[in-house]
């Protein structure tokens, strides 16, 4: 099996502070994330529950946030058999020229060894979506407020 990690990335005019809460934020996670809409919380501690809007499936997401490190890792999987398959990495802008206003986001997804190419391929080109989706909401959001 060959391309097995995928990054997607994007300049998001934010403060990476704010940005970072929001990409942890299950709720707000529940209205970009495609294949896990609607998220809602479970009595599991960083547990989220939602469907997939590709077929309907209900998708189980923990959300691990990292501040420390301006990494979110999101484990996918059964119960007990979860796995980090996704993770964000957040950096300010000013760490790399950029205003205080302004951050970095990249998001690494690990291809599965199930997935075959189509599902991979899928995969893929929903997280450059997504990443577009997340920018334009976070930016309006902190805009708003």
């Amino acid at each position: 099996m060959q391309d097995i990690a995928h990054l997607a990335s994007v300049r998001v005019e934010a403060p990476s502070d704010f940005t970072f809460g929001h990409l942890a934020d299950g709720r707000k996670l529940g209205r970009w994330a495609l294949g896990s809409m609607d998220l809602q919380p479970e009595a599991e501690p960083g547990l989220w529950r939602g469907v997939s809007l590709f077929d309907g499936s209900e998708a189980a997401v923990e959300i691990r946030p990292h501040p420390d490190l301006g990494l979110i890792d999101f484990h996918l999987g059964a119960a007990g058999a979860r796995v980090p398959r996704v993770s964000i990495r957040v950096t300010p802008g000013p760490d790399w020229g950029l205003p205080a206003g302004a951050c970095l986001v990249a998001m690494t997804t690990w291809r599965a060894g199930w997935m075959d190419d189509d599902r991979w391929m899928r995969t893929r080109k929903t997280h450059e979506l997504e990443v577009l989706l997340f920018k334009a909401q976070i930016e309006t959001d902190w805009h708003a407020a």
